[in-house]
């Protein structure tokens, strides 16, 4: 059972983490995955190559290779490229990640390659995955729901209705019925060594980097004014950091500062207490960790994702919230005292089990 799956990540990596994750989970039920990745290439993911994309932070231009927008000759070059690759998988499976639910501005591709699956002679199962909470403008979702039941089979939402239906982000989403299916969250498995590397610090983190400035700067303010002052602080500030020496400098005795960490996973399960921004994929991770957090959620443009997500984890208790605009290191010291006087987050309090839970609906399915 082969699987074509597309994935664009425009800022940070978070979508081609949680890809990935998923990819796993398929090959581990005896799918073959090619997973063709549409953003900038990222070490350590092993992926089919697109020509890169990228984006502004406000996601309203489109920037090859070279950080120029993207002209039209770009756009047929990487249009070939996906549908060469397509028609060299001849996949059982098309999943799609976020289109039409997002990624509108690579239609110039998405349509064409839906196109071909749609009308292949060996036509695919087609499915797209989505996270559980998305950006979505209400005078877009008749075309949004217009292009899924026009090319889609089924639509793959991995998160937990308990936590957040996808009807809180999309408002058409009655009209998904019986296409609609909830896979629980996706995050990746706790490696299962015993070790106890990275016990009692705090681990600060703002995931790939690229807008995460702000919080580390904080967070190394915030230190001297918490109850955790004493602490070993770790701070990672991610793949794309762009001022790594000045974090470094500007830490004092006590605290750490790296890019990133081949054991983050196995350190957040340890760290008495996690600060991070509040992407998809870090939140989950820190679930899973039944680690103490306080996040901040990313809420530049117009984003409100990771507001809303982080918002409704906190009503269950699950972590504490400092929202970007009131972020100073007072308002984080605060919170990440209120985080540590908590217990941990118990387990099972979210479903966790969305990568296992899409392999075994994708068999199903082409069963």
């Amino acid at each position: 059972m082969k699987v074509f799956f597309y994935v664009q990540h425009l800022l940070g990596i978070g979508h081609l983490r949680r890809a990935a994750t998923l990819a796993q989970a398929l090959e581990h039920a005896g799918f073959e995955v090619t997973l063709a990745s549409g953003g900038k290439p990222v070490e350590g993911y092993r992926v089919l190559q697109l020509p890169p994309a990228s984006s502004d932070a406000a996601f309203q231009q489109l920037l090859d290779e070279h950080g120029n927008p993207v002209d039209d000759a770009w756009k047929r070059r990487r249009r070939e490229a996906l549908l060469a690759a397509y028609a060299a998988a001849a996949p059982d499976v098309l999943l799609i990640e976020l289109f039409p639910f997002g990624r509108r501005q690579m239609r110039f591709e998405l349509l064409p390659l839906l196109g071909m699956a749609t009308e292949s002679k060996n036509r695919p199962l087609i499915v797209c995955s989505v996270r559980d909470l998305i950006q979505s403008k209400p005078e877009r979702e008749a075309e949004i729901v217009e292009c899924f039941e026009h090319y889609y089979d089924h639509l793959l939402v991995h998160g937990d209705p308990r936590v957040a239906g996808f009807e809180r982000s999309f408002g058409a989403t009655q009209r998904l019925a019986g296409k609609l299916h909830y896979t629980g969250y996706v995050a990746q498995d706790l490696p299962s060594a015993d070790s106890d590397v990275g016990a009692g610090e705090v681990l600060v983190s703002a995931g790939g980097g690229a807008v995460g400035q702000h919080l580390l700067d904080t967070a190394i303010a915030a230190r001297p004014l918490t109850s955790l002052r004493e602490r070993t602080w770790r701070v990672l500030a991610g793949i794309n950091a762009q001022d790594l020496a000045g974090l470094q400098a500007r830490a004092s005795a006590g605290v750490i500062v790296e890019r990133f960490r081949n054991d983050f996973t196995l350190r957040l399960r340890n760290c008495v207490l996690s600060v991070s921004q509040a992407g998809y994929n870090t939140v989950l991770e820190t679930l899973q960790a039944e680690a103490r957090a306080v996040v901040v959620p990313f809420a530049g443009g117009t984003e409100s994702e990771q507001t809303l997500r982080a918002t409704l984890l906190a009503e269950r208790g699950l972590l504490q919230v400092v929202e970007e605009a009131a972020l100073t290191p007072a308002t984080l010291a605060a919170a990440i005292d209120r985080a540590a006087a908590r217990p941990r987050p118990a387990p099972g309090a979210v479903d966790l089990g969305g990568a296992r839970r899409s392999a075994e609906l994708l068999r199903g399915w082409l069963a």
